[in-house]
């Protein structure tokens, strides 16, 4: 069974759909590379798969240990380089300004946000620059 299915509709713009769950959205390409710009860009959802695989894998590591980071937020901003056109950096602050947890248990969470999945299958020419408040 395939993970997703991704049509273009024209106009830059494609709809994905979930094959589990069936939930579906839509991107379009961003104002600068002739889009409309009125949803997430493919070079978007590769920042927002960054920082939603840190929270998530940090969050399986928080729940074995019991701390809560419910609330935890993270900020990205997405740096394009133009020749060729690719993701230059990606920035991303996570914060929690009221976490309840040891030094250690921060340095654990912090070490699988830098290490998920996602941050792994980036190619190296891709800056991650990681800023942790908590």
């Amino acid at each position: 069974m395939s993970t997703l299915t991704n049509v273009y509709e024209g106009g830059l713009r494609t709809t994905l759909t979930h094959s589990r769950s069936g939930q579906s959205f839509i991107s379009d390409a961003p104002p600068d590379n002739m889009g409309k710009g009125e949803a997430f860009s493919p070079t978007d959802l590769v920042c927002a798969a960054l920082s939603s695989c840190m929270l998530t894998t940090m969050g399986i590591v928080a729940e074995r240990d019991q701390v809560d980071i419910t609330g935890m937020k993270t900020e990205v901003v997405k740096i394009m380089a133009s020749n060729p056109r690719k993701i230059a950096e990606i920035q991303i602050t996570l914060s929690h300004p009221n976490l309840k947890a040891t030094e250690d248990q921060k340095q654990k969470l912090r070490n699988t946000a830098l290490t998920c999945p996602v941050a792994l299958s980036l190619h190296d020419s891709v800056k991650q620059t990681v800023v942790f408040n908590f």
